[in-house]
C-alpha cells in the first residue's frame, strides 16, 4: 500500500534530523509507480521532495538516483544551463531508503502534448544536448556504467535473443530489428554522458518575462551513464509533432560531431521498449504483462509493416543523385571526354544532408518517379544502375558508347619459338595483354611500325587505348 504524504514527511525527519515539517501533499509526477513521493514544506518555508521506493525495483532506481546526484558535483552543475536536484539528506537502505532533494519549481509537458514550432521543443532538445556535452570523466570517476558503441550493440543483440526466445514476437518485427542490428553505419556513434531514457515529462520548464519557455531543470538522473545519446531521444516516438523541432534544437545547441543516424537508433530503442516489457513479463511469470506486451507488439508490427529502421534505398538514392549531378557537360569545342567523372562518395557528407532532409526527400521522390518508367533488372536487390538513370538534357547518348575496334590491329601474337629466338627482345617485364579489370590495357604499340600507319590512324589508336584504360576493359580486344 502506498505511503501517505504525512508518513513520508515523518520519515524525512530521519534524513534531516531537527527539521520540522508544516505540511505535506502527494507528488505523483515522475514516479511511474516506482516511488511514494511527497512535496513537504519545512518550518522555514522551503519545499522539498521526499521519496521512498514502492518495491525492490524502485529501491534499486532510488539508490541509482542518489548515486548519480552525488556524482554531479558543483563544478559539473556549473556546466549545465539548468538546475539539477540537490540531495539534502537520506537515510535507510533498500525498500526503506528515504531520499530528500530540493524542489525545482516549474511545469512539465507530457510528450504526447508537446507542440511543434519554436519554444518548448527546441529548448528541450538544447537541454539534452547540454547533458550529452558533459565530460565522460564524471561518470567514470564514480564507477557508473560506461558502454561503448560495440557494447550497446551487444546489449541490443542480447535483448533480441531473449525476446525471440519467448516466441511471442512476430517474424516480421524480429526481422526488422535484426536487419537494423546488422547495419554497420547505425552503430558508428560517439558515446556520451546520457540520462538513460529521460522524456519531456522529466524536464522542468518556465517562461521568461517575454513568455518564452526555457528549461530550468531536469529531474530524472537514475540512468546517468556513458552510452548512446539516442537513448535520451527515444521518447520522441510519443511526440511526433515535435520530433523535428527537438532534433533541430539538439543539433543547434550541441558541439559534438553530427550523428547521421541518431533518429534511426532512437526509433529502434523506442520499439525495443515493447520487447523489454515482454521479456520482463515473461521472466517474472506475469501473464497480464505478457498479454499487454504482445498486444503492443502486434500493433507495432501492423504500423511498420514493409518499413525499415534504416531505409534500404537511402544510400542507393544518394549515390544515384551524386552520379546524376556529377555528369560533366559536353564541351562546346567538340572534344569528348569518355571517362566517368564521378566524385567519391563521402559517408560523412550524410550529416550535411540531414540539415536539408526535406530537400533531399523531394529529390529522392523525383528520382523514384523517373525510375518507375524504367525496367530494373536487379529488382530483387533494389540496386539502381547507372544505365537506368534519367538522361540529362544536352548529353550525347553516344558520348560514352563502346569504342568500335574492328579496324584496329595490335601486335600479332608471338609463339614460344618467336620469344626464344636469338636476338628476340626480352618482354618478361612487360605487362600482359589481358589485364584484370581496372588495370591498364597494353596494345604493345612498340611492335607497330610508325611508317605503316598514318597520323589519323595513330590518333585513333591512342584514343581507343585511352578509352579502354579509363573504362578498365579486360579481355582480348584485337
Amino acid at each position: 500500500m502506498a505511503r501517505s504524504p504525512l508518513i513520508l514527511a515523518a520519515s524525512a525527519t530521519t534524513a534531516l534530523p531537527g527539521t520540522a515539517f508544516t505540511s505535506a501533499r502527494a507528488l505523483t509526477e515522475n514516479a511511474a509507480g516506482r516511488f511514494d513521493s511527497a512535496l513537504a514544506r519545512t518550518g522555514d518555508g522551503h519545499e522539498v521532495v521526499v521519496r521512498m521506493p514502492a518495491d525492490e525495483e524502485g529501491a534499486h532506481d532510488l539508490a541509482a538516483e542518489s548515486r548519480a546526484l552525488h556524482a554531479l558535483t558543483a563544478g559539473v552543475r556549473a556546466l549545465l544551463p539548468f538546475a539539477v536536484p540537490q540531495v539534502l539528506g537520506e537515510s535507510g537502505s533498500g525498500a526503506q531508503r528515504v531520499l530528500v532533494v530540493d524542489h525545482i519549481e516549474g511545469y512539465r509537458i507530457d510528450p504526447a502534448h508537446l507542440p511543434k514550432g519554436p519554444g518548448y521543443a527546441p529548448a528541450i532538445g538544447g537541454a539534452l544536448a547540454a547533458v550529452h556535452a558533459l565530460p565522460a570523466s564524471i561518470v567514470r570517476t564514480d564507477g557508473l556504467p560506461v558502454r561503448s558503441a560495440a557494447q550497446v550493440r551487444d546489449d541490443v543483440r542480447r535483448l533480441l535473443d531473449r525476446a525471440d526466445a519467448t516466441h511471442r514476437v512476430s517474424d516480421d518485427l524480429m526481422l526488422r530489428w535484426r536487419r537494423a542490428l546488422e547495419v554497420e553505419e547505425l552503430w558508428r556513434f560517439e558515446s556520451a554522458v546520457v540520462l538513460g531514457g529521460a522524456s519531456s515529462s522529466s524536464i522542468v520548464l518556465a517562461d521568461d518575462a517575454d513568455g518564452v519557455p526555457h528549461v530550468v531543470g531536469i529531474l530524472e538522473w537514475s540512468g546517468l551513464s556513458v552510452g548512446d545519446p539516442a537513448v535520451d531521444l527515444r521518447w520522441l516516438a510519443s511526440a511526433p509533432a515535435a520530433d523535428d523541432d527537438v532534433h533541430e534544437g539538439y543539433a543547434a545547441a550541441g558541439d559534438r560531431s553530427p550523428d547521421p543516424l541518431l533518429r534511426e537508433r532512437a526509433r529502434l530503442y523506442a520499439e525495443l521498449e515493447f520487447a523489454r516489457w515482454l521479456v520482463h513479463g515473461h521472466d517474472a511469470g506475469q501473464a497480464d504483462v505478457v498479454t499487454d506486451a504482445v498486444a503492443l507488439l502486434d500493433a507495432l508490427a501492423d504500423g511498420v509493416r514493409g518499413d525499415h529502421i534504416v531505409p534500404e534505398t537511402r544510400s542507393d538514392i544518394d549515390d544515384a543523385m551524386a552520379l546524376v549531378e556529377s555528369v560533366p557537360p559536353v564541351s562546346a569545342a567538340g572534344g569528348v571526354d569518355t571517362s566517368m567523372q564521378t566524385d567519391a562518395y563521402d559517408p560523412e557528407a550524410l550529416s550535411l544532408y540531414l540539415a536539408a532532409e526535406r530537400d533531399r526527400a523531394a529529390a529522392a521522390e523525383a528520382l523514384a518517379v523517373a525510375m518507375d518508367d524504367r525496367t530494373n533488372p536487379d529488382a530483387e536487390t533494389g540496386a539502381i544502375h547507372v544505365d537506368q538513370l534519367p538522361q540529362p538534357d544536352g548529353i550525347d547518348p553516344d558520348a560514352t558508347a563502346p569504342v568500335d575496334l574492328d579496324g584496329w590491329t595490335g601486335a600479332p601474337a608471338r609463339t614460344a619459338d618467336d620469344r626464344n629466338a636469338p636476338g628476340a627482345p626480352n618482354r618478361s617485364s612487360a605487362p600482359p595483354r589481358e589485364a584484370e579489370a581496372g588495370g591498364e590495357f597494353s596494345a604493345h604499340e612498340d611492335s607497330v611500325s610508325a611508317s605503316s600507319v598514318d597520323d589519323d590512324e595513330e590518333d585513333a589508336a591512342r584514343a581507343s587505348r585511352a578509352a579502354l584504360r579509363r573504362w578498365g576493359v579486360s579481355g582480348d580486344a584485337s
